[in-house]
């Protein structure tokens, strides 16, 4: 078997001397996590929180829209005009005696088994800065870490209102005014706009509407792919979790993670077939194979998979039942096959240091398909043939996005005066 090769710990804990320096109010020893329930999104900051140090010492809130009816249909609008509307539309329904869906501006329970917590506060901007200003002397800065577009609004609002006492981290492209942040970190291929490809992608009426509009300045860090949770010492803890499924099969493990079409990589049965071709193909190469699909994955691509490889004693495939063997699979696979739609599973899986194999990545356009030019130019991804010797490897240097992040931020706050207490 091959040796597990992990990301290199997070940043540890400051010397007394360091804290000391920082002085009595400057020392950062909570944080509020601004989601917006997705789990792309939300684990971002957490992995963030992780590699500062800082876990167990952050509250997580949540900006909500509304659910269900005609709210499909108005995710476009700002998160505050949409439950105004939402508000509007309930009432009129009520007063002219329209019975509104049970699933009406319900709000999609956050899973425990994901955060450990039962319930989520909304998030409001007044009350989370008055509580930032009022608790600060006694408790020091507070560190505002957000990502996703329905957080911006809230996440700046906290920032104007106690600007002395919080400092706020923005990951994702906030798309304007990035000057309401102290800091941004977002992908590289978020700037691919801006590059002569992207422009000529770019009719010249839609380049004013086009972000990012001016290239990133020095409170926005680059990072090659998505934040995340997958540290070294989740991936150490899965390893153990873990142990007594995986450790004993048959070398080599092949991981295939199977994400979901999106509008800049759209695909459908015709690459579940593609994918069992080339799977069939490697399958002499290979020890044992484990599939797991994502929330995303249509349903007609899981039941293809399924009819070719449920009989298949070398095939497991995960059916969602059960713990979720993904941060297994991350710390025992000796190489993956990913689908190119997912900018958080490649992330994960080039942390990793291990072959990862990409198919799909012809159909991604703009943004995603520069980000996958940046996987193939680092050496960390090779596009999926069906002609691979899975027990083969190569070497590349893992991405560390996520601790190169926290190491950022770090910086950020020492310019400012502060530091944590991690």
């Amino acid at each position: 078997m091959r040796p597990i090769r992990l990301p290199e710990p997070p940043i540890g804990r400051r010397s007394a001397a360091e804290v000391f320096e920082a002085g009595i109010y400057g020392i950062i020893k909570r944080v509020v996590v601004i989601g917006n329930g997705f789990s792309g999104a939300e684990n971002q900051c957490i992995g963030l929180v992780r590699a500062l140090g800082l876990s167990g010492c952050h509250t997580l809130y949540r900006v909500t829209r509304p659910r269900g009816g005609i709210n499909k249909w108005l995710h476009w609008l700002p998160v505050s005009l949409h439950k105004k509307l939402d508000y509007v539309i309930r009432q009129i329904c009520i007063y002219s005696g329209v019975q509104v869906e049970a699933r009406w501006s319900k709000v999609v329970p956050f899973a425990v088994e994901k955060t450990g917590l039962s319930s989520v506060i909304e998030a409001d901007a007044k009350q989370i800065a008055m509580m930032a200003r009022d608790t600060f002397e006694k408790e020091g800065p507070l560190l505002v870490i957000a990502s996703g577009r329905d957080t911006i609004s809230v996440a700046s609002s906290i920032k104007r209102l106690a600007t002395e006492n919080v400092f706020l981290v923005q990951i994702q492209h906030p798309r304007s005014w990035l000057n309401r942040f102290d800091l941004v970190i977002t992908p590289q291929h978020d700037y691919y706009p801006l590059t002569p490809h992207g422009q000529r992608q770019i009719p010249w009426f839609l380049r004013r509407w086009i972000t990012p509009r001016r290239p990133p300045d020095r409170h926005v860090v680059l990072t090659v792919g998505a934040l995340h949770l997958a540290d070294s010492a989740a991936l150490r803890s899965a390893a153990s979790v873990w142990h007594d499924e995986l450790a004993l099969l048959a070398r080599p493990l092949l991981v295939v993670n199977i994400g979901g079409p999106t509008s800049s990589c759209q695909y459908g049965a015709d690459l579940a077939k593609q994918l069992i071709a080339m799977l069939q193909n490697v399958l002499w190469s290979c020890g044992r194979v484990r599939i797991s699909f994502s929330r995303r994955t249509p349903e007609k691509v899981s039941k293809i998979l399924l009819k070719e490889f449920s009989s298949n004693p070398k095939v497991y495939i995960w059916d969602g039942e059960g713990p979720n063997p993904h941060m297994g699979h991350l710390a025992w696979a000796d190489a993956f096959v990913i689908t190119a739609d997912s900018v958080s599973m490649l992330s994960e899986a080039c942390t990793t240091g291990k072959p990862v194999y990409v198919i799909g990545a012809e159909r991604c356009t703009w943004k995603f398909a520069d980000f996958q030019k940046s996987l193939r130019e680092r050496g960390a991804v090779r596009p999926f043939t069906g002609k691979e010797d899975i027990s083969e490897s190569w070497s590349y240097t893992p991405l560390n996005d996520t601790a190169e992040a926290a190491s950022q931020v770090m910086k950020a706050l020492a310019a400012r005066g502060w530091t944590i207490d991690a």
